[in-house]
């Protein structure tokens, strides 16, 4: 087996934000990093709103990873809150402040406290393909088929 990568994390404010817990698995066998909300005040958000929540932190990926932020399912099944691009994307190139996009989806108003979890984050090697206009493609049984083509 190949070894873990190595995930560089900055901490942005940390004279403000020590407090807040950088990206974690939360038991052996977890396949995810809970990343908690370093928001300075709650943050109320509405049925339908969306917002940034600060993490607090940059971090470095090694060249051929990326980054996937995905909802949480707790807070998604239980008040309706998930990630408006889910899952989103970092890049190995980006040091900006990782930013949680979230959506309030539930029937009712939401708050946002510090040091929440909000999101988490799946590191996953990926590969950069080449592309190459044709002039057609190979047909297969499926062929064109989509959206419900094989039955319910």
């Amino acid at each position: 087996m190949a070894p873990s990568p190595i995930i560089k994390f900055l901490r942005l404010r940390p004279e403000s934000d020590s407090d807040i817990a950088l990206p974690r698995y939360m038991t052996p066998q977890s396949a995810g990093m809970d990343i908690c909300a370093a928001v300075t005040e709650d943050v109320l958000l509405e049925k339908g709103e969306i917002a940034m929540l600060p993490t607090g932190f940059a971090m470095e990926l090694p060249p051929g990873y990326e980054a996937q932020i995905r909802p949480r399912s707790g807070l998604a099944v239980k008040h309706g809150i998930g990630l408006i691009n889910s899952p989103g994307t970092i890049d190995a190139d980006y040091r900006g402040e990782v930013m949680i996009a979230v959506i309030n989806l539930g029937p009712r108003p939401y708050t946002f406290h510090r040091g929440d979890r909000v999101a988490q984050m799946i590191i996953n090697r990926v590969h950069q393909a080449e592309s190459m206009e044709v002039e057609h493609l190979d047909e297969t049984r499926r062929n064109t088929g989509g959206f419900g083509h094989t039955g319910k």
